[in-house]
């Protein structure tokens, strides 16, 4: 094997190929966005995650290359966005349709093609198998064909690429076995091989299963604030049952796979989809739960100005700077619609401008508000918890355990 070929540098990609070229495999990463790659060829990584500038600064002394340019070489590892089409809630696979058809205009015959992008079943049948025989290249002959979905988590992505288990899904062993070890290069989990189809449907189940449970809890939320019940205090002692362990509840579900994965199986499988669909809506829903909170809480202490209420936390998940599918965004958007106004929102981790009141400095923030609505469980405020003294709290992560409104 010459060199691997790493197709879109986000989240997923570029972590992905740092860890290839740290161990010792020759790695060019190809991005058509020419400001990030022209940002990594500056040395400098384009997002912030735990070890990632360790690993970036290890990759780059191992010869790691990036350019907007896609090069003729044995393997192929896509890494592009799924994003899913609002009305069918069925899988947009346009953006891995067209680096499949790049990839055509340069790959050898006897080059193998991974698909890391995660994908609804029947994905790869559909749309890349068509891509790759309209080249005349003829699959399992001409080119290899494999899916080796990601399982990684933001804020933990280093740490999970190399001792999460990971799926090879393959049309032969022999290739499933050899793409296998490319990938136990760096991965010390357990790695599986199995044929496509299987491989499509099992990630997009992991997520789905995760999508459910925190359904569950959001339910449970909504059921014991229509009858002034605690929730958290319910869930501790329910916990307490050897073989129970609900989740907590939240503002919303964000990221890229729980948010977006399930949908995947709805589209594709509508009326059989039924808990599945249901616990989408019922995730979806939440920005407008904690809206309807927030009404009553402002009534309740005589604030009256929606301007004097202000966000903490623009992230969807805790200590990281990714704002995918955001649950913050969703509701700063219901807000506007519904109560007009600027908001204010302050997030440590996100400084680019991504609504009109975001304030970048916490005192500035603090200054601007009455009410903080506490949406990300940052480490920054359990630090800072006593700062916020003085001010009407609306905690819907529960992470401050003084006299503050939850969910």
């Amino acid at each position: 094997m010459s060199r691997i070929n790493v197709v879109g540098l986000g989240y997923i990609g570029l972590p992905t190929a740092l860890m290839f070229a740290s161990h010792g495999v020759e790695v060019v990463g190809t991005d058509y966005n020419k400001e990030l790659v022209d940002t990594l060829n500056a040395g400098k990584t384009t997002f912030e995650e735990e070890g990632l500038s360790e690993l970036f600064a290890n990759a780059l002394s191992k010869g790691i290359k990036f350019t907007t340019e896609y090069i003729s070489t044995d393997v192929y590892i896509v890494s592009v966005p799924t994003p899913y089409d609002k009305a069918s809630k069925k899988i947009d696979p346009k953006y891995v349709v067209s680096a499949v058809k790049s990839v055509m205009e340069v790959c050898p015959k006897g080059a193998t093609v991974v698909i890391e992008s995660t994908v609804s079943p029947g994905t790869i049948d559909r749309f890349v198998r068509p891509v790759i025989e309209e080249n005349g290249f003829v699959i399992g002959e001409d080119i290899n064909l494999v899916h080796a979905p990601e399982r990684i988590i933001p804020g933990n992505m280093v740490y999970e690429l190399e001792y999460n288990s990971r799926t090879i899904g393959a049309d032969s062993r022999e290739i499933g076995e050899m793409i296998k070890m490319l990938y136990a290069s760096f991965c010390k989990g357990e790695i599986v091989v199995t044929d496509i189809r299987t491989a499509e449907m099992s990630k997009v189940v992991e997520n789905t299963f995760r999508d459910i449970n925190i359904a569950f809890a959001n339910e449970l939320a909504k059921i014991c604030r229509s009858d002034n019940m605690d929730v958290y205090e319910i869930i501790r002692i329910a916990n307490k049952h050897p073989r129970v362990n609900i989740l907590q509840p939240g503002p919303g579900v964000g990221g890229h796979c729980i948010s977006v994965d399930p949908w995947f199986l709805v589209g594709d499988y509508p009326g059989l989809a039924n808990i599945i669909l249901a616990a989408r809506k019922i995730n979806d829903s939440m920005p407008e739960f904690v809206l309807e909170r927030i009404r009553e809480i402002m009534d309740e202490n005589g604030i009256t100005d929606i301007s004097r209420v202000g966000l903490y936390g623009l992230t969807y998940k805790e200590d990281v700077d990714d704002v995918r599918e955001s649950p913050s965004l969703q509701l700063l958007d219901s807000m506007r619609r519904h109560l007009g106004g600027k908001i204010s929102a302050y997030d440590p981790f996100v400084t680019k401008k991504l609504c009109e009141g975001q304030i970048n400095d916490f005192d500035e923030f603090l200054d601007s508000v009455d009410m903080v609505v506490i949406m990300t469980a940052h480490t920054h405020i359990k630090e800072n918890a006593a700062r916020l003294k003085g001010k009407v709290v609306f905690d819907t992560k529960n992470v401050i355990f003084d006299d503050v409104y939850k969910l």
